[in-house]
């Protein structure tokens, strides 16, 4: 196992250095052994990742962010789920496959990137083919992404603040922006510009995702001019009204309330108006308790 990485552990921005070879649990709360929240076909995703059989969706438990509107709070902060080993995770992609995901989609993995590596070769070995998706938060640091390339084909990173003082209130993450950019810039010299099968579904490149949440359209609009400035037509950028307003963010009332569909609106024609034509959109009724998945009660 590369697991070099792990002690003192170094894989994201925060580099908080703890020793979980020994036992030591990093910020992100997780240890040596591998947690996993959910293994199942998701069809929720941007539609050339979900494609007709949905995507092959591992939920990793822990998280490097800590937001505290999290969608995913049962396993990033309350840290449901259950152990595996690096053998069972290549079971589990294996399982997908037969299950004829389109590919195999890692939610939130950052902290146990040498992890997957592993899993990832014994499944090959073991006749794993489908294309691997790295769905992450966006802080990132290029060293780790760069242990990943030639396993990973789609990035689908999120790109959540320009200001930092949003960044720090609500996901406790300096200079996101900073992070998120660089990262971004290793992860579209990894895969280039967007392929395509003849069903539509993405073998490569990168979707950037972007949910708006309430009172920052403002920000929202410098992470899209940014996106389109650097990158024009070669990425695909995700618009999410989806935000969802639960029962831990009441602590910050300026954003316990969803997003209204005219300040949707406002973003979308912004879009529109500098040039953005690669985008996906999400229509009325995707703010819901129920498009949180169900995920493994906890050990």
């Amino acid at each position: 196992m590369r697991e070099a990485l792990l002690s003192p552990c170094r894989l994201c921005p925060r580099r908080c250095g703890a020793d979980r070879l020994r036992g030591q649990a990093g910020y992100c709360k997780s240890g040596r052994e591998i947690k996993i929240a959910r293994a199942a076909l998701h069809h929720w995703e941007e539609p050339p990742i979900s494609g007709e059989n949905g995507s092959g969706a591992v939920f990793f438990s822990y998280c490097t962010m800590q937001c505290v509107f999290c969608q995913n709070y049962a396993i990033s902060t309350l840290h449901r789920g259950k152990q595996v080993s690096v053998e069972e995770l290549a079971d589990v992609f294996l399982a997908l496959q037969e299950q004829h995901a389109e590919n195999i989609n890692l939610v939130t993995p950052t902290h146990y990137v040498p992890q997957i590596i592993d899993a990832l070769d014994i499944a090959r070995k073991g006749g794993l083919r489908l294309p691997v998706v790295y769905n992450t938060s966006g802080y990132e640091l290029p060293e780790t992404l760069r242990s990943l390339e030639g396993y990973v084909d789609i990035y689908l990173p999120d790109f959540k603040y320009w200001a930092d003082r949003y960044a720090v209130r609500y996901s406790n993450a300096p200079r996101y922006a900073e992070y998120a950019k660089a990262a971004l810039a290793e992860m579209y010299r990894q895969t280039g510009p967007p392929v395509f099968d003849g069903r539509g579904i993405m073998r490569k490149g990168v979707i950037v995702r972007h949910m708006l949440l309430p009172g920052l359209l403002f920000d929202a609009k410098k992470i899209l001019d940014y996106l389109y400035k650097t990158y024009k037509h070669n990425i695909y950028i995700s618009i999410m009204n989806q935000y969802t307003p639960l029962e831990h963010v009441r602590a910050y009332p300026e954003i316990n309330r969803p997003v209204s569909a005219a300040y949707y609106g406002a973003l979308l024609d912004y879009a529109s108006k500098i040039g953005i034509e690669r985008a996906f959109i999400q229509e009325g009724g995707t703010v819901s308790e129920s498009f949180i998945p169900a995920f493994y009660p906890g050990d």
